[in-house]
C-alpha cells in the first residue's frame, strides 16, 4: 500500500493548521524536551510566517514555519513519520524559495544538529543564553548552490 503525503501551505495571515502544528510541537516538547516555545509566541510567529505542511489522510505529519527572509522558525516531524525524508523535503522547499536559509538549534539538540549538518548547514556562531530558559543556541546557515541542487532532487524524487 502506498502512502500519499500531500504538501499544503498556510501563507502569512492564515492559520488553518496552527492548532495541529501546536499539538505536534507540544508532543515533541513533552517527549524530547525541545521546541519549548510558549503558545502565544508560537501562534503569533506561525501567523506571520509561511508554513509548509505535509499532510497524510488529513493529519499533519510535518511542518516548517519560515519567515520572509528564509529563517526557519519551527521544523517538526511527527515521531511516527521520521526517517521518510519529510524534513529534507520541507527544507528543500524553503531553499527553493529563498536565497538564504538560516535557523537556530539548541547546542544540546544533537539530533537536530546532526540533521542540519547532514543537509549542509554550517554553524555561523554560538549564542549563549539565547533561549528563554537560558539554553544556548547555534545560528546555522545553509551552504552552497550544490546543496540546493541536491535538495531539489529530494523534492522531485
Amino acid at each position: 500500500m502506498s502512502v500519499n503525503v500531500e504538501k499544503r501551505t498556510d501563507p502569512p495571515g492564515e492559520s488553518g493548521y496552527a492548532a495541529a502544528a501546536w499539538e505536534l510541537k507540544e508532543r515533541i516538547r513533552a517527549d524530547e524536551g525541545v521546541l519549548r516555545q510558549r503558545r502565544g509566541f508560537f501562534t503569533d510567529a506561525y501567523r506571520r510566517s509561511t508554513t509548509h505542511l505535509l499532510v497524510e489522510n488529513d493529519a499533519l505529519v510535518a511542518f516548517a514555519s519560515v519567515r520572509r527572509d528564509g529563517y526557519i522558525l519551527f521544523l517538526a516531524v511527527h515521531p511516527d513519520h521520521r526517517g521518510r525524508g519529510h524534513a529534507e523535503r520541507l527544507v528543500a522547499d524553503v531553499a527553493e524559495e529563498h536565497r538564504s536559509v538560516t535557523c537556530h538549534a539548541r547546542t544540546t539538540n544533537e539530533s537536530a544538529l546532526g540533521f542540519y549538518e547532514y543537509l549542509g548547514f554550517e554553524v555561523v556562531r554560538r549564542i549563549d543564553g539565547y533561549y528563554e530558559d537560558g539554553g544556548d543556541a547555534y545560528y546555522l546557515k545553509l551552504g552552497g548552490e550544490s546543496l540546493r541542487e541536491r535538495l531539489s532532487g529530494i523534492v522531485g524524487g
